[in-house]
């Protein structure tokens, strides 16, 4: 069996929420949120950290030892450099891709992600492309041979920032599969993502809600149908859309 390995995209240096991964909601840091939900993914084999080699990361690094996953640390903006290392550095064949901007991810939907690619035959799948679900919900699962043939392919710096930019650029050599969210989890004007602080006090109202129960994607789009109030919070912010 090739071995599965969930990546973490982090830094610390973000433009628009410096910090943002050691905010904390019931005294624990959001990325660890997205650790503890990576933890309950039953086909991951393994779960890394890849940072950067600035010193303003060593608490994403302490932190990947606390919680007991691995960690690499490489470019800041070749972010596909650093992806393909982090994949190399535990010999993982099949990756499974995850911005640190996802703390209430659903394990359930990243399983759904890696059997997908799994039982087709595909070179990447995707479930962000086609709208659909909640932002904060994305995943991306492909091969490591895939994107080290397309890391080989370009030298646009944007590819090298947007790890699979290049993939979903040209589907005539990457089969690729979009997976379509279902109509209970369809809601993509709901932003889920850490970005900026409104999104914080929004993802903080909805962890501290649970009280540290696990919870999915539909636990919490049934919680904003009670509390309609609290979607706006972060409704003003202008996204960037899939990259």
């Amino acid at each position: 069996m090739s071995k599965i390995s969930a990546i973490i995209e982090a830094r610390m240096t973000s433009t628009r929420l410096p910090g943002k991964h050691m905010l904390l909601a019931n005294g624990k840091p959001m990325i660890g949120y997205l650790i503890d939900r990576l933890k309950q993914v039953p086909s991951l084999d393994e779960i890394i950290m890849a940072t950067t080699i600035n010193n303003t990361d060593e608490p994403l690094v302490d932190l990947a030892k606390t919680n007991g996953i691995s960690y690499f640390r490489g470019s800041e903006n070749n972010v596909m450099s650093r992806v393909i290392g982090a994949a190399e550095s535990v010999n993982s064949e099949i990756i499974v891709g995850i911005t640190g901007d996802c703390p209430v991810i659903d394990p359930i939907i990243i399983e759904q992600a890696i059997q997908t690619f799994i039982h087709n035959t595909c070179d990447y799948v995707n479930n962000a492309y086609i709208p659909g679900y909640p932002g904060g919900m994305n995943v991306q699962v492909y091969s490591l041979v895939s994107l080290k043939e397309s890391y080989r392919m370009t030298n646009d710096p944007l590819d090298y920032e947007h790890v699979t930019s290049h993939i979903l650029r040209n589907p005539l050599i990457f089969q690729s599969i979009y997976m379509v969210a279902p109509l209970n989890l369809y809601w993509p004007e709901l932003s889920l993502e850490l970005d900026e602080k409104s999104d914080y006090d929004l993802l903080k109202k909805v962890i501290e809600n649970f009280k540290g129960e696990l919870f999915s994607c539909k636990d919490v789009i049934d919680l904003l149908h009670l509390h309609p109030e609290w979607v706006g919070i972060n409704h003003h912010i202008n996204r960037k859309g899939f990259e």
